[in-house]
């Protein structure tokens, strides 16, 4: 079974020096450029990277709506065009759906660089990234294809209307810093990370734009590739807290920072900002290896940025405001006024006493009824507790030697089994890299919606040969009777093996030393794993060794595969 993955093109490195500072070229929007799916910026920001040097520049080609490219893809609208190459708004007539195109000359001297940035993002097939559809050198021209999201969001146009709510804003951290983690794990780079390349679909769901390729059609790179996306997604959360850019340069329809006074806290620019997200965004704000009178260590890299929010409480959404119903009014009928003319306004009309209840002769009949009805039911009541009571004095003889009998145990009650606390989890990686380090919380964390997922695979279910299997290390805080996990799955179908297994610690958990505690295999949503023997352990280790197959997960930004996600893992003992 094969991990889907791929290798960096000229768009990424690992090392973590200082940042270089490029501007990005002045785009110029030919069409509607508050488009929300444009593919540049129309603003000057701060980014990281060195721009292509002086050198001879292609001439756009003569392109026009109506334009089709390989008989397919009919261009309706230049959104942006900038030093030689275009981008459009176009329609996939073969599949009849709306798709990006980005179109070069073939002589371009950044039209390799392009193609092969467009590729290498194109076989990572994270749902989190627009994704790239086509790349394509065709006579002479060179093009790109990339989705379409009509009912997309730029961060921009969110933060022309005000700051994000705390909730969002760590959704949108959270969601942008574990996608660039896992670009960078497969080798590649954004480097072009801003507000137009962030945004929000109809569901709430956070998606970047651009990966790799929006460098390379600026020739911009950087020595420095993590850093440098790290400190473009601490930008990202400062704008969303403080609706401000933090540099002093205005950009992305956002007012900077006053000239001469440095990079401040988002708490010290607007009053209210969430304290645990302002220090995060300064964490990321690197600034030369300082962090702006505070004392906590700088995310150099998305990974270090993921395992700082994951450190972090969680922030949860905002509750609902309900409106209060109105006062209850009695009609005009209950009030026995039913056919009377309304009373003017600001006219106080004295309220009718109604009559005093059942005083008529039926009332008075039906009073003496209801008491009669009660004194019989009271009467019939004591004879039969007082029936009741001698009857349990004639048998409580037997019923002492059968409480006694049997050595005292026949009666006892079993006792109920008591819920086992998670005090913590980590990711045990047998071989290979890791599924999804830093969402571990999510499977103890009490909220079913939540999850920790594999990544999805070629072939299935069973991970061997390929791989033994993936899984969960607990602590349990000390050693416990454990007795039963029950684990919450998200996907359904045949098949899903868990394992249980008693580890020797948290972070250098081995098979080979564990003792199994019990396994089971299961073709729904819930796996219940019973201990064959009583086993005290403090250490619990969860082992997937097959997942099921399913299709596109878009709440989880999970491909179609073999997978499997986990919900909410509980021990009992």
């Amino acid at each position: 079974m094969a991990e889907r993955s791929t290798a960096a093109v000229d768009v990424a490195d690992n090392s973590g020096e200082q940042p270089l500072t490029a501007k990005a070229d002045q785009s110029t929007a030919d069409g509607v450029a508050k488009n929300p799916e444009r593919d540049t910026d129309s603003d000057e920001a701060q980014g990281s990277g060195s721009a292509e040097g002086p050198g001879r520049k292609a001439s756009p080609p003569e392109l026009h709506s109506g334009h089709k490219l390989a008989r397919r893809y009919r261009l309706e609208e230049c959104v942006t065009r900038l030093d030689g190459f275009s981008s459009w708004r176009a329609v996939d007539e073969k599949l009849r759906r709306a798709v990006g195109v980005h179109v070069l000359p073939a002589d371009h001297p950044r039209g390799r660089s392009v193609l092969a940035a467009a590729r290498s993002s194109a076989l990572l097939g994270d749902p989190r990234f627009v994704q790239v559809l086509d790349a394509v050198e065709d006579n002479d021209l060179v093009y790109v294809v990339h989705e379409w999201l009509p009912d997309a969001t730029e961060l921009s146009t969110l933060l022309a209307g005000g700051p994000l709510e705390p909730h969002d804003a760590y959704q949108m951290v959270s969601q942008i810093a574990s996608a660039m983690a896992a670009a960078h794990r497969e080798g590649l780079a954004h480097l072009r990370l801003n507000p137009n390349a962030v945004l929000r679909t109809s569901t709430g769901q956070w998606r970047i734009r651009g990966l790799a390729v929006n460098a390379a059609l600026r020739g911009i790179s950087s020595d420095t590739p993590q850093r440098t996306d790290t400190e473009s997604i601490g930008a990202l959360l400062y704008a969303a807290l403080t609706q401000r850019w933090p540099y002093e340069n205005d950009a992305y329809g956002l007012a900077g920072l006053p000239k001469d006074i440095g990079l401040i806290a988002p708490d010290q620019v607007r009053a209210g900002v969430h304290r645990g997200l302002s220090e995060l965004a300064m964490r990321a704000l690197v600034n030369d290896g300082a962090t702006a009178s505070r004392h906590e260590a700088p995310c150099t890299t998305p990974e270090e940025l993921v395992k700082a929010i994951g450190e972090m409480p969680r922030i949860r959404p905002p509750e609902p405001a309900f409106t209060a119903p109105p006062e209850y009014q009695r009609t005009t009928y209950q009030q026995g006024t039913y056919g009377r003319q309304a009373p003017r306004a600001g006219v106080t009309q004295p309220m009718a006493t109604p009559p005093p209840p059942l005083q008529s002769r039926t009332g008075k009949a039906l009073k003496w009824a209801v008491s009669a009805l009660l004194i019989a039911a009271l009467g019939l009541g004591s004879w039969q507790l007082a029936d009741a009571l001698m009857g349990q004095g004639e048998k409580s003889d037997d019923t002492h030697k059968s409480q006694t009998s049997d050595n005292g145990d026949k009666n006892t009650a079993k006792p109920k089994p008591k819920p086992i606390k998670i005090l913590n989890g980590q990711e045990y990686i047998a071989e290979g890299g890791a599924q999804n380090s830093g969402a571990e919380p999510k499977t103890y964390d009490g909220d079913a919606s939540t999850y920790w997922k594999t990544k999805s695979f070629n072939e299935g279910p069973a991970f061997a040969p390929y791989k033994p299997g993936v899984g969960i290390v607990y602590d349990l805080g000390s050693a416990k009777e454990l007795s039963t996990a029950t684990i919450d799955l998200r996907y359904a179908g045949d098949h899903t093996t868990v394992e249980l297994y008693a580890a020797d610690s948290l972070t250098s958990a081995s098979r080979d030393s564990a003792h199994r505690i019990g396994s089971v295999t299961t073709t729904s949503t819930t796996a219940t794993v019973k201990a064959t023997k009583s086993v005290k352990t403090r250490y619990v280790l969860v082992w997937l060794t097959a997942v099921p197959n399913s299709g596109y997960d878009s709440t989880l930004y999970a491909s179609a595969g073999w997978k499997q996600a986990i919900g909410e893992v509980k021990f009992t003992g």
